[in-house]
C-alpha cells in the first residue's frame, strides 16, 4: 500500500505536468499567427540643429507617429513595448541607435494609434558628423506573451535626412 506522502507526491507531479504540456501547447499555438503590422513616421519639423560646447551635434524634431499593431495582439499577448529610434551611420560607428520615442502598449484597443510629439529623449551625436546626415526612423517593438517566449520585430522608414547647416 502506498502512503499517503507518496500519493500527494505521484498527484502533485501529474498536475504540474499537465500544467506545462498546456503552457507549451498556448505557447506553440501563438507561433500560428503571421502579425501584418503597419507604422508611418512623418518628421514634421527640425526644432533645432545645433552645435553644442563639447562639440556635439544635437537635433529636437517633431513628429507624427502613427502605426496599427493590432495584428500582433493575440489571446497570449500581455503587452508590447514599442520605442522609435533614428539609426545612422558614422565614420566611426557602422550603426548607431538613438531613442526618439517609446510607450508600452497594455492591449489590442490601445495598439492602434497616433501620436505628435516632439523626440522624447535628446538625439545628440558624439561629434559633429550630423549635418547632411541621411538616416532611417525605426520602429521596434517587443511582444511580451502571458506564456512563452518574446519575440521581437521592426518596421524600417528610409529616406530622411538632416539640413547641412545648423539651425
Amino acid at each position: 500500500m502506498h502512503s499517503f506522502g507518496y500519493r500527494a507526491n505521484a498527484l502533485l507531479t501529474f498536475g504540474v505536468t499537465v500544467l506545462a504540456l498546456m503552457c507549451a501547447m498556448a505557447s506553440l499555438s501563438d507561433n500560428l499567427n503571421v502579425p501584418s503590422p503597419s507604422a508611418h513616421v512623418q518628421v514634421l519639423s527640425i526644432n533645432w540643429f545645433q552645435r553644442q560646447r563639447d562639440g556635439n551635434d544635437e537635433v529636437s524634431l517633431t513628429l507624427n507617429v502613427s502605426a496599427d499593431l493590432q495584428s500582433m495582439f493575440t489571446w497570449n499577448t500581455k503587452q508590447a513595448f514599442v520605442f522609435l529610434s533614428a539609426e545612422y551611420e558614422t565614420p566611426k560607428n557602422s550603426l548607431n541607435q538613438v531613442s526618439l520615442w517609446d510607450g508600452i502598449i497594455p492591449s489590442k484597443e490601445h495598439a492602434k494609434f497616433w501620436i505628435h510629439t516632439t523626440n522624447k529623449y535628446r538625439f545628440t551625436d558624439q561629434g559633429s558628423s550630423l549635418r547632411g546626415k541621411e538616416l532611417n526612423l525605426t520602429l521596434h517593438w517587443h511582444v511580451m506573451p502571458k506564456t512563452g517566449k518574446m519575440f521581437e520585430d521592426k518596421i524600417v522608414m528610409t529616406g530622411y535626412r538632416l539640413p547641412e547647416e545648423y539651425r
